[in-house]
């Protein structure tokens, strides 16, 4: 089972950690589920500690990355999940349907295996005026948006449900592709970018990236985008999904 993250994933776990107020986001939407899987789970990131969690993920290396003492971790994809009809309270998962290679199918597995709801933090790809993909990689934003399932075809997949928008804090310490929004020069660091997939599905990084860095020098980018220095957090498009059976 060769995945992209086990070509990519070397020291994410040390980029990829969770942030505190999505945690308290997410776990909130879990409700009262005491035993949760964990779909496309990485190396464990915002697995509530106070639930039975099982986690899937394809991946080796990632699961080679999940610290001492967390959920058991079965390889295997969310568009074929090992498990009967019913078999959790809840199915959780963050920023991983991007990655699956038939969402849809996927997001029937996970309906089929959760007795009460489906929660999955995802980008809506409808959003996408975020000065990093518009100003330096629109090629990163036209190669995503198909990846990402748009919202009302995920809703329709999970037989409904509600989204709730999840602004992103300015000192976000999880991160993915839009955490640094008020702090652009940590785009130019490459273990920052080996923890965000997007990055390695471009084939050209090193001419965005130099405009990047003349901004920055040049204070253009300031010039720009100074509003959003004055932000303690910003909706890039981050969505919370809960489905309840």
């Amino acid at each position: 089972m060769t995945e992209l993250y086990d070509r990519i994933g070397h020291g994410y776990a040390t980029h990829r950690r969770p942030d505190p107020r999505i945690a308290v986001a997410i776990h909130d939407a879990l409700g009262t589920a005491r035993t949760v899987l964990n779909v496309g789970a990485g190396a464990g990131s915002y697995e509530p500690a106070d639930r039975d969690v099982v986690a899937v993920e394809p991946a080796a290396l990632m699961v080679a990355q999940r610290p001492p003492g967390s959920a058991p971790a079965v390889r295997a994809r969310a568009e074929s999940l090992p498990f009967a009809d019913g078999a959790f309270d809840a199915v959780m998962g963050v920023l991983t349907l991007h990655h699956w290679t038939d969402a849809r199918h996927g997001l029937a597995e996970c309906r089929r295996v959760a007795r009460e709801r489906v929660v999955l933090l995802t980008w809506d790809p409808a959003s996408g005026d975020f000065w990093l993909v518009r100003d330096y990689f629109p090629d990163l934003l036209a190669a995503d948006r198909p990846r990402f399932p748009p919202i009302d075809a995920l809703l329709d997949a999970l037989g409904g449900g509600g989204v709730r928008p999840l602004p992103i804090p300015a000192d976000c310490v999880d991160g993915f592709l839009g955490a640094y929004w008020r702090r652009p020069a940590a785009y130019l660091d490459a273990d920052v970018r080996r923890g965000i997939s997007s990055f390695a599905r471009l084939t050209d990084v090193d001419a965005p990236l130099a405009r990047l860095r003349d901004d920055l020098a040049s204070g253009a980018w300031r010039r720009r985008n100074g509003m959003l220095l004055d932000l303690d957090e910003l909706d890039l498009g981050y969505r919370l999904v809960v489905a309840a059976r």
